[in-house]
């Protein structure tokens, strides 16, 4: 999915214009942004929660040349699912998924 795709979810949801979506995909983006920028941690609960890591400074190799090259430290973002996100992402494994010789039931919970 592209942010033209995201945006047109959002017109059709909420019966919006096309520039009334791309405002509001473009405010939640840049509230993720900023937030990031100034060090918070942001959850959004059954999602999932973005935060910065810090990466420390080190030395790395050219790969054409071999020839050594400072990197900086440096923060990175860093985005951790939500055990609900996990599950959603892997609903259907759970339910096709079967041991050899077993018959899966639908109503029996995932292993």
């Amino acid at each position: 999915m592209t942010k033209s795709d995201l945006v047109s979810e959002v017109m059709q949801l909420g019966d919006l214009t096309r520039h009334d979506a791309e405002t509001i995909v473009e405010t939640v983006f840049d509230s993720v942004i900023s937030a990031l920028r100034s060090g918070d941690k942001i959850e959004i609960r059954g999602f999932g929660s973005f935060r910065t890591r810090q990466r420390n400074a080190r030395i790395g190799r050219n790969p054409k040349t071999g020839v050594r090259v400072d990197v900086p430290a440096k923060r990175i973002p860093f985005f951790k699912p939500s055990k609900d996100l996990r599950d959603l992402v892997n609903a259907h494994e759970a339910k096709t998924t079967s041991l050899p010789g077993t018959t899966a039931r639908p109503d029996a919970p995932a292993q």
